[in-house]
């Protein structure tokens, strides 16, 4: 069985970004005041998670969800584990930002490129994921974390190859929640591309650098 393609793909970000978001959501968030104190509490929680204060008005995408009370809990319980876990803040986010740009999620790209430089992630790591695995200039274990996903949104499995590099550095549980992460982000672009979440004023989304 042949490798899957893990080079560099072509988004159209103007094209892409009227397909994706361009008609506005299919699905209306509540009203922010309209949200209960432990839905707010919950998505304050996930925020510190991600190294940023709580606010007032929350994010559409999150009172999109709330109109589905369990499986928001349960997203979000499986945010604060994702986000208090044991892979690095870093190398969860180059994968997060691959399966954001794999996926053409204007949302959930523009959103972790702020997230990823948050935790270390360089200007010129954020455009090289862009270009993926193949790209030059990469470490072993970056490119490895960058081709898992790629392998995993093409064939669903990783390659022995992948598995070996990753498992040298990265125990049982690490490798678990590797697969969990790449997973969780990529069900959050399918929601968040066909609900067609709108992009926050401050979420340049797939054009974000």
């Amino acid at each position: 069985m042949s490798r899957p393609e893990t080079g560099n793909i072509t988004v159209d970000i103007a094209a892409r970004e009227r397909h994706v978001v361009g008609s506005g959501p299919r699905i209306a968030p509540i009203p922010n005041d309209e949200v209960d104190p432990e839905c707010r509490s919950i998505a304050n929680g996930v925020r510190a998670g991600a190294g940023v204060g709580p606010i007032e008005v929350l994010a559409e995408s999150m009172r999109i969800m709330m109109k589905h009370p369990p499986l928001f809990r349960c997203q979000m319980d499986t945010g604060l584990a994702i986000f208090r876990g044991q892979i690095s803040k870093r190398d969860r986010e180059l994968a997060v930002l691959r399966v954001g740009w794999l996926s053409r999620a204007p949302y959930e790209w523009g959103e972790h490129v702020d997230i990823a430089r948050r935790y270390g992630v360089t200007q010129e790591e954020i455009e090289r994921v862009t270009h993926g695995s193949s790209a030059a200039g990469w470490s072993e274990r970056d490119k490895a974390i960058i081709r898992g996903v790629e392998e995993l949104v093409a064939d669903q499995v990783l390659s022995e190859d992948t598995w070996s590099v990753l498992s040298r550095t990265w125990s049982e549980p690490q490798m678990i929640e590797y697969l969990v992460v790449v997973g969780q982000y990529l069900a959050i672009a399918l929601l968040q591309n066909s609900i067609r979440v709108p992009l926050a004023s401050d979420n340049p989304g797939l054009a974000h650098r």
